[in-house]
């Protein structure tokens, strides 16, 4: 994995239809658009969540996906009091024989 991408949000409101939306999400980055990893934390009003990727090409044109597209609207509009996104590259990774 060579990038990743770094959500963090500050949650007004969360939903059924935001979990829902939240799993679609996931699973069809996953699927259709080559990312490797997911992973989220939520804790008090604070959400991060990291997606790993090889290329740039497959998370910009994830960005530009109508139902992604869509469900940043939801989130800007309902879900979230304030977001940022960092797209960085992985230099290096390590880790532990216990954690992978």
């Amino acid at each position: 994995m060579k990038y990743v991408v770094i959500f963090k949000a500050k949650i007004k409101q969360f939903d059924e239809h935001y979990a829902q939306t939240a799993q679609l999400m996931r699973e069809k980055a996953l699927t259709e658009f080559h990312c490797q990893h997911f992973e989220a934390l939520c804790e008090n009003d604070q959400e991060i969540a990291l997606s790993y990727w090889n290329q740039l090409e497959d998370i910009q044109a994830w960005h530009a996906e109508a139902e992604h597209i869509a469900a940043q609207q939801l989130g800007k509009t309902q879900w979230y009091a304030h977001f940022s996104v960092e797209v960085c590259e992985i230099q290096r990774r390590y880790s532990s024989d216990r954690m992978k």
